[in-house]
């Protein structure tokens, strides 16, 4: 992984809130996680009336929220979760050096179904912003 590309993710994450940091890194390692558009398109959707059901649509994600829940159980398979293990892995190795992001790393690493919610706020942040 690109050093300049990690020094810029641990700026964020230094930065950002607690929730913000931990769906970022989520994110990063979740980067190879394999995902089926046609299913993820449905998964937004069922989501998006799970968000609007809750009272405003326009409101953010919350890690525990309905929402995030009911898309994290829908996303979950054995094969992606490994794949987010095998991330979370890959990013602890990469982030040495970088205290935030390895802090936060090593809190997923410990704590496979907050990294698991955290991943999945992060993909449906990205696609009911697109």
């Amino acid at each position: 992984m690109n050093v300049d590309w990690l020094d810029q993710l641990e700026g964020i994450v230094a930065e950002a809130d607690a929730g913000v940091a931990v769906v970022t890194v989520a994110a990063v390692a979740g980067r190879e996680v394999p995902l089926d558009e046609d299913e993820l398109r449905a998964e937004v959707r069922r989501s998006l009336l799970v968000l609007a059901a809750g009272g405003d649509p326009e409101r953010g994600l919350d890690l525990n929220g309905p929402a995030v829940a009911t898309f994290a159980t829908e996303l979950d398979t054995t094969e992606r979760r490994e794949a987010l293990g095998g991330g979370i892995e890959q990013l602890a190795a990469d982030a040495l050096g970088h205290p935030h992001t390895s802090e936060l790393v090593h809190a997923l690493r410990e704590d496979p179904e907050t990294a698991w919610r955290a991943y999945a706020a992060a993909v449906l942040a990205e696609r009911l912003s697109s």
